[in-house]
């Protein structure tokens, strides 16, 4: 007799896998009503970001990062809130503190139920759509059979979609496949390696290291292009090293436990030369941490309605069914990992302009009703070599979210999503309202009162007149001209550009910006005159009275900076760790005037200590709005977490 509980549960959409991706979707669909249930095979979330892996999550912003006021690549939405939460509830950069607050997200949530520690194992499939799957947690010895209505596979591996029969893509496509020019000659079934990563930190005392005897062996030779102990971004002592890579001819699921065994043998290996081999100064200094869980890069990619190529990446292809962006190089690795020490570790050929991802491009192009988000959605090699990094992967997570809830509403299953303009139209709308960004795509919303409003304030600097919190856009991407750095050719590979710092200094930055035609140049928020000071305000004033039920504030948080929660001194010396961003408003207020009392104004909302992007205030009462008879709507700020003036990227307003 077993000793196993089988257990029956229901909801309207199954997330199947914790990473950024998961919970973005997870949070985006919950935050909407849908009744979600978060599945994770771990006892943390957050995948390859989590305490058990480490890596620091990238995105659009690239190597270089961007421009103040002109170009501002890195994602809003979900995962800037993640960012921020991290950067000020943990100065001290602890992984597990990490683990802690994405628990804090999905706990928050009454729509959202999470199981960690559950793998999904099986799937039951009638007449082209997933009707249930199983899903079993030993700690706890249950089984479960989750119903659904849509289902989303952000586990990586898309152990959820194999299981059900989607149709997948594994390694490197030929050339002649889908006419990609990077691609080799012939395709074969070699992917991206994975990595064991590690910590260290320097003592008051010598610390010797006495190395297993199953150590990989190296020699100086075989680091000519894989440098370490260097100032440089993430290769100093403390943290180390994504180029650690091995497994990339194998099947990383498959020869999971093999890799890692050898991954432990490499990256002690690695440490073992750093100590006992290298002639650098590094008595004092001692391993803190390694990985056990290895931090895996590429296994199965589904094929969707739509396969996202290196053309598209490259030619920043528009889509009509936008629903998050990418900018990250198309990174390529050796398969052979260290196994190649003549090859660079990675060929990061560079991208140009900021790029679309198409929803159809994270739907299953067999059965009706599965998403997929992360780095397993429907791409090439090459075009996952770039959305592969897990803030695009976050965007794409929250934009599946997002759809998955408007189709629930609207009765639509996720195959017939794309051929609906008007649904797909409301997705968009729905995730600018979030935060979200998505090129060329601007506020049509016309529920948004603010849109009919005239704005006016205290001050302003030019080019950051008060009309632009309702341009439609909430930020600036259109970056610097060619002339002054975005040759659209680029560097063959960035990395060459990072050993080249390491002894002549940086090199001159190639910016990934948006394309021209949907760049919408300008800097999209109002700035107030520094030589008023603050208080400063903004004000939207209608025509005819209205009632209010929510006011939604986007600050700026200076997203043409990196940031990220890292192991890495050098890269977090780039950024504000530890702290709110310092163009963010602090403290403020919303002051409404009525036909009642009209030249009066009343504060019915005031806010200390702001450090996020996105704020919502409602005002409701026996379910009706709260604000009636309103002429007017004034926010005053009155500090902000480091600036002279006041920034504000928009301004909505609901009744």
């Amino acid at each position: 007799m077993s000793v196993v509980t089988e257990k029956s549960l229901q909801c309207e959409l199954l997330v199947a896998g914790g990473g950024l991706s998961g919970v973005c979707c997870a949070l985006a669909a919950a935050r909407l009503g849908t009744k979600v249930i978060l599945v994770q095979d771990r006892p943390v979330l957050g995948g390859n970001a989590s305490s058990e892996i480490r890596m620091h999550v990238v995105g659009a912003t690239g190597l270089h990062a961007g421009l103040p006021l002109e170009l501002e690549p890195r994602e809003g939405g979900l995962i800037e809130e993640i960012r921020l939460e991290f950067a000020v509830r943990n100065p001290q950069r602890s992984p597990a503190v990490a683990d802690l607050i994405l628990y804090e997200f999905c706990r928050a949530e009454p729509n959202l139920t999470l199981l960690l520690n559950t793998t999904v194992v099986a799937a039951r499939v009638a007449d082209g759509r997933i009707v249930d799957v199983t899903a079993e947690r030993p700690s706890t010895e249950d089984r479960f059979t989750i119903a659904a209505t849509m289902f989303a596979d952000c586990t990586g591996d898309g152990r959820l979609g194999a299981e059900a029969g989607a149709p997948c893509l594994r390694g490197r496509e030929g050339r002649d496949a889908f006419g990609e020019p990077l691609a080799p000659p012939q395709g074969d079934t070699k992917t991206l390696g994975s990595t064991i990563l590690f910590q260290a930190r320097r003592h008051d005392r010598p610390m010797p290291f006495v190395a297993p005897p199953w150590v990989r062996k190296f020699t100086a030779s075989d680091f000519k292009l894989r440098p370490f102990g260097k100032s440089g971004s993430d290769l100093g002592l403390e943290y180390g090293y994504w180029w650690i890579e091995w497994g990339g001819c194998l099947d990383s699921i498959k020869d999971g436990e093999r890799i890692r065994d050898e991954l432990l043998g490499i990256t002690l290996g690695v440490w073992n030369h750093i100590k006992n081999e290298s002639g650098l100064d590094v008595a004092h200094w001692a391993l803190d941490w390694i990985g056990f869980v290895p931090g895996k890069r590429e296994s199965r990619r589904f094929l969707g309605q739509h396969v996202l190529t290196e053309n598209d990446v490259l030619g920043s292809r528009p889509f009509a069914d936008a629903i998050a962006f990418g900018g990250w190089p198309i990174d390529t690795h050796p398969p052979e990992g260290v196994d190649a020490p003549g090859e660079a570790p990675c060929t990061q050929h560079h991208v140009p302009w900021l790029y679309d991802l198409p929803l159809r491009s994270c739907v299953a192009s067999t059965l009706r009703n599965l998403f997929f988000a992360g780095r397993n959605i429907s791409a090439t090699h090459l075009a996952f070599a770039s959305t592969r990094v897990m803030a695009t992967c976050a965007a794409m997570g929250q934009g599946v979210g997002t759809a998955a809830a408007l189709a629930l509403r609207a009765g639509v299953a996720p195959a017939e999503i794309a051929g609906d303009a008007a649904l797909v139209g409301r997705i968009q709308q729905q995730l600018l309202r979030d935060d979200a960004y998505l090129l060329g795509v601007p506020n049509r919303d016309d529920a948004d009162l603010a849109r009919r409003a005239v704005v006016t304030a205290s001050s302003a600097q030019p080019g950051g007149e008060p009309a632009l919190v309702v341009s439609g856009q909430t930020r600036a991407v259109h970056g610097p001209a060619p002339a002054a750095g975005n040759a659209a050719a680029g560097p063959a590979n960035h990395w060459e550009d990072v050993l080249k710092a390491l002894d002549s200094g940086p090199s001159r930055p190639h910016y990934t910006v948006a394309p021209p035609d949907r760049a919408r140049p300008g800097m999209h928020r109002w700035l107030s005159d520094p030589a008023g000071g603050l208080p400063a305000w903004l004000e939207l004033r209608w025509a005819e009275l209205v009632a209010v039920r929510e006011v939604g504030l986007i600050f700026d948080t200076g997203l043409h900076r990196f940031l990220t929660l890292s192991q890495a001194d050098g890269y977090t010396r780039r950024m504000h760790w530890g702290e709110p961003q310092p163009e963010t408003v602090r403290d403020y207020c919303l002051e409404v005037e009525t036909a009642a009392a009209p030249g009066e104004w009343r504060a019915v909302h005031t806010e200390r200590g702001n450090y996020q992007r996105r704020r919502v205030h409602r005002f409701v009462a026996a379910g009706a709005p709260a604000l009636a008879g309103i002429r007017a709507l004034r926010l005053v700020v009155t500090a902000t977490n480091g600036l002279d003036h006041a920034r504000v990227c928009e301004v909505r307003v609901y009744a």
